[in-house]
């Protein structure tokens, strides 16, 4: 081993179980922490206020553009929930990583839609919202080992 190197001592448990940003107690990691915890709650923000709440409360907006898709106020609602769930969802240690890969499958439908039916208008929100999501999904990939304990733990 030359001089330049550090041993690294950590388990195969440890480092399979948890992210490497979640270990860090580097003054650079504990930045990447508050960066990635303010980066969910902003994205928690704005899927409960600014998108679910306008279909849950049936806002005009909403509904027109759900009667335009021909999907009504259920289809609206069953969306508005899909995404007041995975705001919360992201700011839930355990729930972090899989509420971000399924708001991001929500997104590539929202992206889908917005080609068909509405001429792309809006279609890049969506994709620019994946990024974050992805980051987010794989940053926090290590709770899905604990998701899995608790889940095989209630079988």
């Amino acid at each position: 081993m030359s001089e330049t190197t550090v041993p690294v001592t950590r388990t195969v448990a440890s480092s399979a179980a948890s992210p490497v940003i979640a270990e860090s107690t580097t003054a650079r990691g504990r930045r990447a922490r508050i960066a990635l915890r303010t980066l969910q709650v902003v994205l928690a923000l704005f899927y409960v206020i600014a998108s679910a709440l306008p279909k849950l409360i049936a806002h005009p907006s909403a509904a027109e553009g759900f009667d335009k898709m021909g999907w009504g106020s259920a289809g609206m609602y069953i969306i508005g929930v899909l995404e007041l769930a995975g705001g919360i969802a992201l700011l839930i240690p355990v729930l972090q990583s899989v509420a971000a890969v399924a708001l991001s499958g929500l997104m590539v439908g929202a992206f889908v839609v917005q080609l068909t039916y509405f001429d792309g208008e809006n279609a890049a929100t969506p994709l620019i919202l994946i990024v974050p999501l992805a980051l987010i999904a794989w940053a926090r990939r290590g709770h899905n080992a604990d998701l899995l304990r608790l889940v095989r733990r209630r079988a």
